[in-house]
């Protein structure tokens, strides 16, 4: 339903030529820390992201950004931002309804049944790439409607997560343009936002029901920690990865999952090639991948 994705400019003519290579080495760095791989024709774009951030230090070279980004006193905070430069969030609210109607109508019901009959009566579910906000907002006002009736009595935590600062800033501000909410029906503005000038406020009580963090995918110690989840959203992020990026973020998704739990991504990726150990289940106009608790196929399967 979201996710942290690239704007990535198509290449002009002749933007395809060898790049600096100390530009190069400034991609492979990148890759390194947070595993997004740019191709070769995307150079122009790294280009002119890192000179956005060479005016500001007054870098006259790629060299000379690439020793500050290495080398320099405020390499970690510079690193950062560059990072922010990049990673650019493009998402709105209930983006995916096939998805959310997949959620809600056949997953949840029948998970619920399952967890009652053992006992447990909490739901756990990661936003991973949140982006702004959208996608793990939407998730808690499904959730909180919810509450009404199929979660009573339940509790619900809502892990959202992004690489990117000044998205997660915009994500605890929560206050989205009218396009963000295109998607939004009447019933959930008027209840969950207030209008402010040309643009809508979500609730606090919408809000308290997201814990955002920022969260670099390739670090593995901060990865191995994030457990015990019914829900996984990776929505339009693992795009950006190459085969063994995306192979060991996998894993940890797989890991984090309760026996049972599911998988979501954006509607055109696909594990095929990356991971065999999820099922794949078919809903109506949409997709999930189920972590195998038995021999027994995944609930609310088709």
């Amino acid at each position: 339903m979201a996710g942290t994705s690239l704007t990535v400019e198509p290449p002009l003519e002749g933007r395809g030529a060898p790049a600096d290579p100390h530009l190069v080495r400034i991609r492979d760095l990148i890759y390194r820390l947070c595993g997004i791989y740019m191709p070769d024709n995307k150079y122009y774009f790294l280009g002119d992201r890192c000179g956005r951030r060479m005016k500001v230090l007054g870098a006259s070279s790629f060299s000379d950004y690439l020793d500050q980004l290495t080398l320099g006193s405020n390499r970690d905070a510079e690193l950062r931002a560059l990072l922010n430069e990049i990673t650019v969030g493009e998402t709105c609210f209930f983006r995916n309804q096939p998805q959310v109607d997949a959620l809600m109508k056949i997953i949840l019901p029948k998970m619920i049944e399952a967890k009652r009959k053992a006992g447990y009566c909490r739901l756990r579910v990661w936003s991973s790439g949140c982006s702004t906000g959208e996608e793990p907002y939407t998730l808690a006002m499904l959730l909180m409607e919810a509450s009404q009736s199929l979660l009573a009595g339940w509790q619900f935590d809502i892990q959202a997560t992004d690489l990117n600062d000044h998205s997660l800033a915009r994500c605890k501000e929560g206050l989205y343009s009218d396009y963000a909410l295109r998607n939004t029906t009447a019933f959930f503005r008027q209840k969950y936002f207030t209008p402010e000038g040309d643009q809508f406020r979500i609730h606090d009580e919408v809000k308290a029901r997201v814990d955002f963090q920022r969260l670099n995918l390739r670090d593995d110690t901060r990865m191995v920690f994030m457990k015990g989840l019914d829900l996984v959203f990776c929505c339009n992020v693992l795009i950006y990865f190459d085969g063994t990026a995306k192979r060991r973020t996998v894993q940890h998704y797989f890991n984090a999952l309760l026996p049972g739990g599911y998988f979501f991504l954006g509607h055109s990726e696909s594990l095929y090639g990356v991971n065999d150990q999820f099922r794949l289940v078919h809903f109506p106009k949409a997709t999930a991948y189920w972590k195998p608790s038995s021999d027994a196929p995944p609930p609310g399967a088709k």
